[in-house]
């Protein structure tokens, strides 16, 4: 499916091509919530970072989060990519999977499919004041699920071929 995108004041617009668009992670760990979040959570899609094409990039900017754990701190390796101009979020690229780009929701401007069913990550890192809207079929989990963006598409038989 073609993605298109853009930041809130029009600066950056971008398309990338996804087999993975059904927007059900709902991830709340702090780095998710402080860089992108709404609602105490963020959204991240999964794409093709080869068909990544961006107008605007010279108004990009990036950010390495700092990872805490255990009293240490780490730089991430994960670019996350945001306007330099309005701070909109727009999406994150590891290099640790560079075949892979994952544009947030909150900044695609195509109609995107509903999910059946949605993932509750990293509910360890939920702050209180945050209600988790958990529906009947969603999954929670306290950190990371083992099921991929990918796996759970499968799963569901929902992966598309273009």
């Amino acid at each position: 499916m073609l993605l298109e995108g853009s930041c809130q004041c029009g600066a950056i617009r971008f398309r990338v091509r996804s087999a993975h668009p059904y927007p059900f992670n709902l991830c709340y760990c702090s780095i998710c919530r402080k860089t992108g979040g709404g609602g105490g959570y963020a959204i991240n899609l999964g794409a093709d970072y080869e068909s990544l094409e961006v107008e605007g990039d010279e108004n990009r900017s990036v950010y390495h989060a700092v990872m805490r754990e255990d009293g240490r701190e780490e730089i991430s390796p994960a670019q996350r990519s945001f306007c330099a101009r309005c701070g909109t979020s727009l999406w994150l690229w590891d290099p640790r999977w560079p075949e892979l780009v994952h544009p947030l929701a909150s900044a695609i401007d195509t109609e995107l499919p509903r999910p059946p069913e949605c993932t509750h990550l990293m509910l360890a890192d939920k702050p209180s004041w945050v209600e988790a809207r958990i529906g009947p079929k969603d999954r929670q989990y306290d950190g990371y699920p083992e099921e991929s963006l990918a796996e759970w598409h499968e799963r569901l038989g929902l992966s598309r071929p273009d």
